[in-house]
């Protein structure tokens, strides 16, 4: 995978986007002023700009890039200060988050992260859809593939701390492992729910549900995907292992003399069980490894090798 990222990135690097965060945040930006001016199932986003796969078989394309603006929930009432808050919040860390990552893995990459999380949720959605469930709504597409922009920022940061509710200072290791077992809760609640959903006869919030979970997972994937693919394979090759064995098994030989000794000198022979005030030194003149005592180094005739 990583060969094959080094590839695609000789050949189309020159198409990523810099900064491709900036984009992100605003499209985020974006879900959120729609979320503030028509929330609800029933608002502008659920009924001409969501990822409804039956809606596009029936011409409405533009849904494939509009469900990238999907709205933020803020509460009513008093809530909604607390709300806003938050959601800046989450604009900062996700400038983090991205820009991080861009400056880890390069401009390319990056751009591979999100644009592949985004393949895989319009192929989410169109299998729920040609699945016996026949789902149209695809809900939380991409919200969470901004959010595993967090784990692979921990896996490259694991000791930074980050002051949890303001007070709690805590490593961001430990608040992604705290986020992976959300995450996983979340797959539970919302697959439960949607099967409630399902044996109510409410196929809409079923859909809605059963797609959030599989979001989830698809968010998951796609980080998983690029950890596995960043890894070094080529430590635990059976001929790296096989070599490495050889390697040592071969320098334990020639380094051990008799008596278990592991110096002997060239030239006298002796070797540090003789006389453990002796020291060994390789001699750089010489063709070959020639290790001689301090009495032999200075005064030995240097061995040449001619062709």
């Amino acid at each position: 995978m990583n060969q094959f990222l080094t590839k695609l990135e000789r050949r189309f690097g020159r198409y990523a986007i810099p900064d491709l965060i900036k984009y992100i945040v605003a499209l985020y930006c974006a879900g959120g002023v729609l979320g503030m001016v028509s929330p609800g199932i029933s608002g502008i986003y659920y009924q001409y700009l969501a990822l409804d796969m039956e809606a596009v078989f029936h011409g409405e394309i533009w849904r494939l890039v509009t469900f990238l603006i999907e709205p933020y929930g803020f509460q009513s009432g008093f809530g909604i200060l607390l709300s806003i808050v938050f959601f800046l919040i989450q604009i900062n860390l996700f400038f983090l988050f991205g820009r991080s990552l861009e400056m880890a893995w390069g401009t390319f990459r990056f751009n591979m992260y999100f644009f592949s999380g985004y393949l895989f949720n319009i192929l989410a959605a169109l299998i729920l859809y040609l699945s016996p469930l026949h789902f149209t709504v695809y809900n939380s597409g991409m919200q969470y593939i901004y959010w595993s922009m967090f784990f692979a920022f921990a896996l490259l940061n694991p000791n930074m701390e980050f002051l949890l509710y303001f007070v709690i200072p805590l490593k961001v290791k430990w608040l992604a492992l705290l986020d992976g077992a959300f995450m996983l809760y979340e797959v539970f609640r919302n697959a439960y729910a949607g099967l409630q959903c399902w044996s109510f006869g409410q196929r809409l919030f079923s859909s809605m549900y059963f797609s959030a979970a599989i979001a989830i997972l698809v968010a998951m994937a796609n980080f998983l995907i690029y950890f596995f693919a960043s890894r070094n394979y080529q430590r635990i090759h059976p001929k790296e292992v096989h070599r490495r064995r050889e390697y040592r098994r071969k320098t334990q030989q020639s380094q051990q003399y008799p008596g278990g000794a592991r110096h002997r000198c060239a030239i006298c022979g002796r070797t540090e069980l003789d006389d453990d005030t002796l020291e060994f030194r390789y001699c750089s003149k010489c063709d070959g490894n020639y290790e001689y005592c301090s009495d032999h180094l200075f005064t030995h005739q240097h061995v040449k090798k001619f062709m």
